[in-house]
């Protein structure tokens, strides 16, 4: 609701921003200097109340798309543009357009010049319009709005140009890809930035009256400040239903993903039956066969010798029931684990891929649930870096460090804008952290254009203790119609079988 400011200096491409805010910044800070000497006609304490104004008023902020930022300031802006003479509403402009990054040193004295040139430049323009064709004190309202709405196009062109130029340097964008995000809905856009400057157009009209003066600014702030605080929570709306529809795409991805995983682990449960349970009991029915031949002919050595067979096969047979169902019990990676299924998977998914990979996962007894998970997100990252990061090394490690089970995804790719938003259709990224949040963990992307991808994802080393208390009760509270200690062994169940700098402040 105020000027657009930025404050992406040092994306990307630092020597190039650095050199575009130069030559936006230095001409501007001599040029508007001189023009106001040249000008200067005002009190010095009327200058001083504008000044400060200005700055209160632009501290009262709302965040945007990417850092960007929308304030108050422009009525007051657009106010003072129309009361005072080009060079005299540019150095106020340039004084007062205060930002709070300033006062937390987030942003540098570059991006800070920048910003109040951007601002001031506005300014001059507007009110070298506006002087140009009307006059405040002399018309009416009605007779000077023309020339208001020119002046307020004039502004909203060059404020708009600067910083989308500033930003499609800082993001290696299309100006026609900056603009759009900028502003959303152009229309409304501006029609709102309009609307604001016939607030600044009667703001100075009233300020003009006898007797009404300073008055004036505390009848036209108040409102701004109500307006301030609906704009804010429409906003917030609008973000809220966003992300919403967002994870519903997510969650429908997500669902579909898991529902091949269940049929490639029945699959998988199915082969395991068919090829080593199946032939066990075919060799087991063979010979029971032979051992009743045996029996018919009275060879009862050979008959014994059979038994022996049949006994050794049940026994192998029992084994392979009793490992497979504490596989399944212990880990949904199988018996493999978890080191191993990632092996595994990197094996496979980077044969031929050119990519180096190095893996180092530490022998950790994690909780099922977990194992897969982190499984889940080592797979997804390791699959968008073969897709889409060109990389030559990728390495994925798990080990504990200090209170947290961590998993590394890293790789020396193309990078990415991990504040840009993702391709359409794309929910990887999107998916890795629902499974980290999920399991209660955290979820975190290190990334830049031409500085590879890190991703660190995090759980408490306290869900190994959980799950080795919730082993514990599991033993020691029986279950209902179990033997206590003491009972018969016959009636026990066996082996135990129970996750820069962006752009800041743009008109609205």
């Amino acid at each position: 609701m105020a000027e657009s400011q930025v404050t992406a200096m040092s994306v990307r491409k630092p020597t190039v921003l650095t050199l575009w805010g130069a030559v936006v910044v230095i001409p501007t800070m001599i040029g508007v200097a001189a023009l106001a000497a040249d000008q200067w006609t005002v009190e010095w304490h009327t200058a001083v109340f504008w000044i400060l104004l200005i700055a209160g008023v632009e501290l009262l902020q709302v965040p945007t798309w990417r850092g960007t930022s929308v304030s108050l300031g422009f009525p007051m802006l657009i106010a003072v543009a129309f009361l005072y003479p080009p060079g005299i509403a540019a150095a106020i402009a340039f004084l007062g357009s205060s930002d709070p990054r300033e006062l937390r040193r987030e942003v540098t004295p570059l991006r800070a010049l920048f910003n109040r040139s951007q601002v001031g430049l506005s300014v001059l323009a507007a009110s070298a319009v506006f002087q140009s064709l009307a006059s405040v004190e002399d018309e009416s309202l009605v007779a000077i709005l023309p020339a208001a709405f020119l002046a307020t196009l004039v502004d909203y062109a060059i404020n708009i140009a600067l910083v989308t130029s500033a930003v499609a340097l800082a993001y290696r964008l299309s100006p026609l890809e900056v603009v759009p995000k900028l502003l959303g809905k152009g229309q409304e856009f501006l029609i709102s930035y309009v609307g604001l400057g016939l607030v600044g157009t009667v703001l100075a009209k009233l300020y003009t009256l006898e007797g009404v003066g300073f008055f004036s600014v505390v009848t036209v702030l108040a409102p701004l400040l109500l307006a301030r605080q609906m704009f804010f929570r429409s906003r917030a709306l609008e973000e809220a239903h966003k992300e919403l529809q967002e994870r519903e795409q997510v969650l429908r991805v997500l669902s579909n993903r898991m529902a091949e995983e269940r049929q490639d682990e029945r699959s998988a449960i199915a082969a395991y039956l068919h090829d080593d349970l199946a032939q066990l009991l075919f060799r087991l029915s063979i010979q029971v066969d032979v051992a009743r031949r045996h029996l018919s002919t009275g060879k009862l050595d050979e008959v014994e010798e059979s038994l022996d067979k049949i006994k050794g096969t049940k026994q192998e047979t029992s084994d392979r029931v009793r490992a497979l169902i504490r596989d399944l019990h212990r880990s949904p990676l199988g018996h493999a684990g978890l080191a191993e299924a990632i092996q595994g998977f990197v094996a496979e998914a980077g044969r031929d891929s050119g990519v180096r990979f190095k893996v180092d996962v530490q022998e950790i007894e994690l909780p099922a649930p977990i194992a897969l998970l982190i499984y889940h997100v080592a797979r997804e990252a390791t699959m968008n870096a073969l897709k889409h990061a060109g990389a030559h090394n990728l390495e994925i490690s798990v080990r504990e460090v200090d209170d947290e089970i961590e998993l590394v995804i890293a790789d020396d790719g193309e990078g990415f804008d991990i504040e840009a938003p993702g391709p359409e259709g794309h929910f990887g990224m999107a998916m890795m952290r629902d499974r980290a949040t999920v399991g209660g963990g955290t979820f975190d992307v290190r990334s830049a254009p031409g500085a590879g991808t890190t991703i660190t994802v995090r759980f408490p080393s306290a869900l190994l203790q959980q799950e080795q208390d919730g082993s514990a009760r599991a033993v020691s509270v029986p279950r209902p119609g179990a033997p206590q200690d003491g009972a018969s062994p016959g009636t026990h169940e066996p082996d135990g079988g129970s996750k820069a700098d962006p752009p800041a402040s743009v008109p609205a």
